[in-house]
């Protein structure tokens, strides 16, 4: 039997570190519409090569001048963009402090890159993606289209697709009073992402031993004769 090194953070996601990320926003249109908050949440590796949910960071976001703000978004996620006491700072400044962050542990588990976890992954990288752009930063460390979902992983693991329901289909509690902020979506996203790869584990190990018994693989772009 082919003897395989332990697993980490690098080899099990071919070198990318997922981070998830949640917003909260005034509307659909990532172009138009404010972002309002922003979480973070850093996944770690046990031992073992199990996950498990790391620090969270979160900021509350200043709307950025002339940003639309929805009042139906606004009912649902119960902000108040100006409310004298919110703790918000520039759009800018909070992706720098989170970007921060997720470079320093790209750096910690020997990755590359960060890729992106998100319930409808493709709503948070839009807003994400257009903040980037608005506050012209250059070093962004997640990368730009890929990403993974946890609506489609908890469909297929717990065929339920909305976050409250994978979420306790997964076994994990759900404050329906804390939902839809940022911070707290985030930090259940990241639950339920580390259960669906907890559970896939045993798959995972039986695909990576298949591909060690293969020998070396051509790499991308190369031509592979197939018999």
């Amino acid at each position: 039997m082919t003897a395989l090194p332990p697993i980490t953070m690098a080899t099990r996601f071919r070198g990318f570190l997922p981070v998830v990320v949640d917003v909260e926003t005034g509307g659909f249109n990532a172009r138009t519409d404010a972002l309002l908050e922003i979480a973070a949440v850093l996944i770690e590796m046990h031992a073992d090569g199990s996950l498990a949910r790391g620090e969270t960071f979160r900021y509350h976001v200043q709307p950025f001048e002339g940003a639309n703000l929805e009042p139906a978004s606004l009912a649902v996620n119960g902000i108040d963009p100006y409310h004298p006491l919110r703790p918000a700072i520039p759009e800018g400044d909070a992706l720098q402090r989170i970007f921060q962050q997720v470079r320093n542990a790209v750096r910690a588990a020997e990755c590359t890159r960060a890729v992106l976890v998100g319930h409808n992954a493709f709503f948070d990288l839009n807003f994400l993606n257009a903040a980037v752009e608005r506050a012209q930063i250059k070093r962004n460390p997640f990368h730009p289209f890929s990403s993974f979902d946890t609506a489609t992983l908890g469909g297929v693991a717990y065929g339920q697709t909305v976050l409250m329901r994978a979420a306790l289909a997964a076994g994990f509690d759900w404050d329906a009073s804390a939902a839809h902020s940022a911070g707290y979506d985030a930090e259940r996203t990241a639950d339920l992402f580390c259960a669906v790869c907890n559970q896939f584990q045993g798959v995972y190990e039986t695909s990576r031993r298949r591909l060690a018994s293969m020998g070396p693989l051509p790499r991308p772009g190369e031509d592979a004769a197939v018999d």
